[in-house]
C-alpha cells in the first residue's frame, strides 16, 4: 500500500517547477518548447483574419431629428451611432482609395525601371554587336557595305 501512494505522489508532483512567463520572450520560448515535446503532433496555423469592412450605407434612415432642439433625449445618440457609422464608412471608401492609388503607382514604377533596363541592355547588345561588326568588316569590306544600310533591330522579350 505506502508503495502505490509514493507513485501516485510522484505523478502528481511534476518533476519542475512551472515558469511564469515575465517577457513576451519567455512566452515564445514556452510555447516553442511545448511544441517541441512531440514534434510529431499536427499543428494549426490559423488563416488570416478578413478584411474588415463597414456595413452598407442605408437608404433611408428614419425618425433622426440630430442634435437640434426639439430632439428627445433617445435621438441624439441615434443621430450620434448614425454619424459614427457614416464617418467611419467614408474612412474606409477614403483608406482604400488611397491604397489603391499607392498600388497602381508602385505597378508603374515598376514597368518605368523593368523599360529603363531594357533600353539600358539593349544600347549595351547594339554596342557590342557594333564592336564585333567592325572587327569582321576588316576581312570583307564589300560585304559589310550592304550590310551597314540596314540598322540591326533587336526584339526585346521575343523567342
Amino acid at each position: 500500500m505506502a508503495d502505490e501512494s509514493d507513485q501516485k505522489e510522484t505523478k502528481k508532483k511534476p518533476s519542475e517547477k512551472p515558469t511564469v512567463p515575465r517577457s513576451a520572450t519567455e512566452v515564445q520560448k514556452l510555447k516553442l518548447e511545448k511544441l517541441m515535446k512531440d514534434p510529431d503532433k499536427t499543428v494549426s496555423i490559423p488563416n488570416l483574419p478578413k478584411q474588415w469592412k463597414p456595413s452598407e450605407a442605408p437608404e433611408f434612415i428614419r425618425f433622426v431629428m440630430g442634435s437640434s432642439a426639439g430632439a428627445g433625449s433617445g435621438e441624439f445618440h441615434v443621430y450620434r451611432a448614425t454619424r459614427r457609422r457614416e464617418y467611419n464608412r467614408v474612412a474606409f471608401i477614403e483608406k482604400t482609395t488611397k491604397q489603391h492609388e499607392l498600388d497602381e503607382s508602385y505597378h508603374k514604377k515598376l514597368g518605368e525601371n523593368k523599360s529603363q533596363a531594357e533600353e539600358k541592355t539593349a544600347k549595351k547588345r547594339a554596342k557590342g554587336g557594333d564592336d564585333q561588326r567592325q572587327v569582321d568588316s576588316s576581312d570583307d569590306d564589300d560585304d559589310d557595305e550592304a550590310q551597314e544600310d540596314e540598322e540591326p533591330h533587336f526584339v526585346v522579350g521575343g523567342k
